[in-house]
């Protein structure tokens, strides 16, 4: 639905929802929690460890309680550097509780990633578990760890199980008031933005409890208490902690628990809990399509409605190919952002009478929200049909980039519309398509990987004078990095080692998979990498030296 006047501005077709002012994200998620108490919230789907609805709430406060008793107070940002577990929704929302803010990090980030983050967002605590402890170790901050075994056996961290416990021996009388309200901030999840490096997003309670508001206006009475959900995608990222811990919990559903992937744990995990609902990235989707694995199950035993793609974009073939495999299973793709809490725009719900968004389209537009189409040159808005930068404003745009207001400036406008850096369309039924990026982020298999970070690493080798990053199309990873290096004179070392530095300096999906030697760097009279020229470049080069 197009607004009138002088702008172009859309509008949900759906009435708007009521959003709770009074309440915190934690209790929105585990409201009427008691009515499920022995429900199943979290089951890890390699070990069988459970956590029943009781039990969250439980150890919510109670983690929520020895965080206090440990001196933290409001504003004060933990990082959380865990796989998916069981315990990771608890650790959350005990951080929230607590008046905290929650800041997930990748396990497989190289330590010097893990440093920069923890100094940017001025961490006072780590939560991690014990195989990656050594890796936090040198930050000299205080460590959490969770682990079944006694940490006793590693010097210095704290059992997350152990102080549980000894929070129920801890007195409240002595704790300072830690009043949390709507306006404070939740979480400080990392996010390369529309340019340039990882940057703090800084969310409010009001923020995620809007999107949560927003993004499940479609779930009837009827699925309450009865959706199971895959936890694959990583609770570090704003998918996996809001849609789907928070997501499911304020549903009173239940999140099967994956830390690692491989084909058969999956299969095996989607069939024998029921898994009804399952987000995944589009690798997952070619791995279903192709690989001779799938052929091993008895797919008939599949209770799967519905997978959702949504960290990044899914070939039309690949669709396809996945729906004449999986006939009764439906596939959403949808659009979401950090800076956004999550989820932005997404597929309807036929039982409520409401429409599907069309194939290969990103959805329509959620009931609360704005959007535009603007042009990136002159920042005028645009008609239907017409190709333009994505610009969104609502109750879930981030309060800012933590510590950095420039980048903020230049992502939310004085009008306060969140401009995306995607560019796409709207068509005449309202289902949105994305067609381009004006960001130069590279996603590969749904991780972010900006091409500037990679760039300035490749920039401190000696032997490297110029150097620019490009995403290259991979069949099972979406994208990955490739380099233009241009060497200083005498320099000797080969494309291979160039790959290898790289590599040692980052987690392993940031690394670059392609170097290619060359005399100089494209650039505009601006100054600016001209990415998209490299590319094609770098394409026809590795076209023209594989064999006819």
């Amino acid at each position: 639905m197009e607004a009138a006047g002088d702008q172009h501005i859309f509008r949900s077709e759906y009435p708007a929802v009521p959003v709770p002012d009074n309440v915190t994200l934690p209790e929105f998620v585990l409201q009427d929690a008691e009515l499920y108490a022995e429900k199943v919230a979290f089951v890890d789907a390699f070990t069988g460890k459970s956590y029943t609805y009781s039990d969250v709430v439980r150890d919510t406060r109670r983690f929520a309680k020895a965080l206090r008793s440990l001196g933290l107070r409001k504003k004060h940002v933990v990082v959380v550097m865990l796989p998916n577990v069981a315990e990771y929704g608890i650790v959350a929302l005990g951080i929230m509780a607590a008046g905290g803010v929650f800041s997930g990090i990748n396990p497989a980030s190289h330590p010097s990633e893990i440093k920069k983050q923890v100094e940017a967002a001025d961490a006072k605590l780590i939560v991690t578990d014990d195989v990656n402890y050594e890796k936090v170790k040198p930050l000299q901050l205080p460590v959490i760890v969770l682990s079944d075994a006694s940490a006793a056996h590693l010097e210095g961290p704290i059992n997350f199980h152990d102080l549980l416990t000894a929070a129920d021996r801890a007195t409240t009388s002595l704790l300072p008031d830690h009043h949390v309200s709507q306006d404070d901030l939740c979480a400080l999840p990392f996010s390369s933005g529309t340019t340039g490096t990882s940057k703090g997003v800084m969310l409010s309670h009001a923020n995620v409890v809007a999107n949560l508001c927003s993004t499940l206006f479609s779930v009837g009475p009827e699925l309450i208490g009865q959706v199971t959900t895959l936890g694959l995608i990583p609770f570090f990222h704003i998918y996996g902690i809001t849609g789907i811990c928070c997501a499911t919990l304020r549903n009173k559903g239940k999140v099967v628990v994956m830390g690692r992937y491989d084909l058969r744990t999956f299969l095996n995990a989607l069939i024998a809990h029921e898994v009804t609902f399952a987000p995944v990235v589009p690798p997952i989707i070619l791995a279903l399509v192709k690989n001779p694995i799938v052929e091993e199950f008895d797919l008939k035993r599949l209770k799967l409605a519905a997978v959702m793609t949504a960290a990044a974009p899914l070939a039309p073939e690949l669709l396809t190919a996945f729906e004449s495999k999986f006939p009764g299973v439906q596939v959403q793709e949808a659009y979401g952002l950090t800076e956004h809490s999550c989820i932005t725009l997404s597929h309807g719900n036929p039982a409520k009478g409401q429409r599907i968004a069309k194939k290969n389209s990103v959805g329509f537009i959620l009931p609360n929200l704005e959007v535009k189409f603007i042009d990136p040159e002159t920042g005028v808005s645009l008609p239907k049909n017409t190709h333009g930068e994505i610009c969104v404003r609502s109750k879930c745009v981030m309060m800012g980039y933590f510590n950095n207001e420039d980048e903020t400036t230049r992502t939310i406008d004085k009008e306060g519309w969140l401009h995306t850096g995607d560019i796409g369309y709207i068509d005449d039924d309202g289902d949105i398509f994305i067609v381009d990026r004006i960001k130069e982020l590279i996603k590969y298999k749904g991780f972010q990987v900006a091409p500037a970070e990679l760039e300035a690493i490749l920039l401190t080798h000696p032997s490297v004078d110029d150097a620019a990053v490009v995403p290259l199309p991979d069949e099972e990873a979406g994208e990955v990095p490739a380099a233009w290096v241009v060497k200083v004179k005498g320099g000797k070392e080969s494309e291979e080692d160039m790959v290898k530095f790289v590599a040692s300096n980052v987690a392993h999906y940031k690394k670059v998979r392609v170097v290619q030697f060359v005399e100089s760097i494209p650039k505009s009279p601006s100054g600016k990498i001209m990415r998209r020229l490299i590319k094609d470049q770098m394409l026809q080069r590795i076209r023209s030296s594989k064999p006819n």
